[in-house]
């Protein structure tokens, strides 16, 4: 069992940066793989990144990649996404999830999701 809660999201304009963090309460948090989605209104949730539970091995939505940084800090129970270039597209509710898999990607692979953070980018 793992709690996770969101933060950092906020208004950017197009080009810019934010950091999500998304702080885990509960044992183990390192037996997790750590995982990213956003949602957009009326759209599907949409796998973001993924990342190992030492942090070791991460992995990008194609829309994402080369913009979009997953890291985390296990001494902290902590995971972070780092999101440069910003584009008005990526404009959603970020949402952090955990894993009890070795490796996953899909919704139903994460067992565990915090409430969301808003994340919006002006043009």
């Amino acid at each position: 069992q793992v709690q996770l809660v969101e933060s950092g999201g906020g208004l950017v304009q197009r080009g810019g940066s934010l950091k999500l963090s998304c702080a885990a309460s509960g044992r183990s948090f390192s037996s997790y793989v750590m995982g990213w989605f956003r949602q957009a209104p009326g759209e599907e949730r949409e796998f973001v990144a993924a990342s190992t539970r030492s942090g070791s091995g991460t992995y990008y939505g194609d829309s994402v990649k080369g913009r979009f940084t997953i890291s985390r800090d296990n001494s902290k129970n902590t995971v972070y996404l780092q999101m440069n270039s910003l584009k008005p597209e990526d404009t959603a509710v970020y949402y952090c999830a955990a894993s009890r898999g070795v490796v996953a990607f899909r919704r139903d692979e994460f067992h565990y999701w915090g409430q969301g953070t808003q994340v919006t980018v002006s043009s």
